[in-house]
């Protein structure tokens, strides 16, 4: 459902703009081939004037061949009665077969962003698995979760949501994700001096934010495809133009050297800035309490913790799950 609603703003110029020519190649399954063509089939009768290519295939080697931006949306769901780590693991070998395709036959620069949750660890096992890409080149997507929290945000305070700028999630997609109030603005303004009620966005904010995608699905019984699709939209043109001046964006991103003392080795995220060439810059004027430290640090323990659990798949010896709780989210289920 996600690629159904993001294939038709990839072809129309929505995303890599109205002047950028696009080959389509989409990755499949044996059970989802059919489903592969008759969506292929869509795009092709909506001629569109900027779509050169639609191809489909079930062998990443095949479809990988030359790619520039590899958009890894599919994930094995969580079903009855799977634990976590055990989820991790499924996914985890997906994503250590896709990285080393993509380590074969992509393109030298080509930049990866993984949809498919787990998506921080799924990151991290890819980019073990494609030694000869940058590690730079790779994202988790955490940008749904900043949109959520500027909508947030906006609502609060009664304001449209492009006045709220500087929104970092910061760490994983998952319920310990930390949505940033302390360094985020509205209209200029830190959030702290708009909205007074530190209650509510220590507790109310936050939680809502971590949460909305369960009410969503009790809502509208199905995970968020539509949001999401938009949210790789803007993340991808985040990387693809220049940040406005003094803003930042949310991505999930490859930890060593960070200036933020965070664990290396792991896919945090973190506030990025880019100069709209694909590239980007961690965002260094940014401020921390000790409210927003507790909260990084308890996300950075389960990402090392899910690290320990797919030891086996990124080259570092005998896995170890020891994760401290549940903390999926629930369009993972």
């Amino acid at each position: 459902m996600i690629s159904n609603h993001l294939l038709f703003k990839l072809a129309s110029g929505e995303v890599f703009g109205p002047d950028q020519p696009i080959a389509l190649k989409l990755l499949g399954s044996e059970r989802s081939f059919q489903a592969l063509e008759g969506v292929a089939m869509e795009l092709e009768d909506s001629l569109y004037p900027l779509l050169k290519e639609v191809s489909i295939g079930i062998n990443p080697y095949e479809v990988f061949q030359d790619a520039e931006w590899a958009l890894l949306i599919g994930a094995k769901p969580r079903g009855p009665g799977m634990e976590r780590a055990d989820l991790l693991d499924i996914n985890g070998k997906i994503f250590a077969e896709q990285g080393k395709a993509l380590n074969a036959v992509a393109s030298r620069n080509v930049k990866v962003m993984v949809v498919g949750n787990p998506c921080n660890t799924n990151a991290l096992i890819c980019l073990k698995n494609a030694p000869d890409i940058p590690a730079k080149n790779f994202h988790a997507l955490t940008r749904l979760d900043e949109n959520r929290a500027k909508c947030q945000l906006a609502l609060k305070a009664g304001v449209f949501y492009d006045q709220v700028s500087n929104v970092t999630i910061w760490g994983n997609h998952s319920t310990t994700q930390v949505p940033d109030f302390l360094n985020a603005r509205i209209n200029g303004s830190p959030v702290k001096e708009v909205i007074r009620d530190t209650k509510w966005l220590q507790e109310d904010f936050t939680e809502k934010v971590q949460k909305r995608g369960g009410v969503l699905i009790k809502k509208w019984g199905r995970s968020s495809a539509a949001s999401t699709s938009v949210s790789i939209v803007d993340g991808i043109r985040s990387l693809v133009t220049p940040t406005p001046e003094g803003d930042w964006f949310s991505s999930g991103v490859y930890t060593n050297g960070n200036p933020y003392g965070i664990a290396e080795d792991i896919v945090f995220s973190m506030p990025c800035r880019s100069k709209g060439d694909g590239d980007y810059e961690l965002a260094m004027d940014v401020i921390f309490d000790n409210h927003l430290l507790e909260r990084i640090t308890k996300t950075e323990a389960e990402l090392l913790a899910e690290k320990r659990c797919v030891a086996h798949l990124i080259g570092e010896g005998v896995a170890f799950c020891d994760l401290p709780e549940d903390t999926m989210l629930p369009g993972e289920m």
